[in-house]
């Protein structure tokens, strides 16, 4: 039930968003900021449960945990450039909203490489030799 309560505490204050944004727009803005961001915090724990279930099942096949933990920085990234794009959109900022897209699938393509890598790597073990 708790997504019960995080969706309606965000339909809660995107109404009271709009009807301040009239009077005090910078007020409106913050009141989504401080929402989204507690959104964010609440929802640690439940980020750590899901990384603790990942480990442990890429331990019970014998996935190389660099692999893993490059993995989960890569979908951090791509989380954490999604928060922080759509605080610039709200914020009516769509131009640095692009940017910060930008920036962080920039840093997921160079996090990509390594795995990028070991997965071509692999795939030319399997094909015979011509020679």
């Amino acid at each position: 039930m708790e997504i019960v309560q995080l969706v309606g505490l965000g339909l809660i204050a995107t109404f009271l968003a709009l009807v301040v944004k009239e009077q005090k727009p910078a007020f409106a803005f913050l009141l989504t900021m401080f929402v989204g961001a507690f959104i964010f915090l609440f929802l640690i724990d439940e980020i750590a449960v899901m990384i603790e279930m990942i480990s442990q099942l890429a331990e019970s096949a014998n996935i190389h945990m660099v692999y893993l933990q490059t993995i989960l920085k890569i979908i951090g990234i791509a989380y954490i450039t999604e928060f922080g794009a759509q605080i610039a959109k709200d914020a009516g900022q769509s131009s640095i909203a692009s940017k910060i897209e930008l920036a962080g699938k920039i840093f997921i393509l160079v996090l990509a490489i390594p795995i990028i890598k070991a997965v071509i790597e692999m795939i030319l073990s399997l094909l015979p030799m011509s020679g």
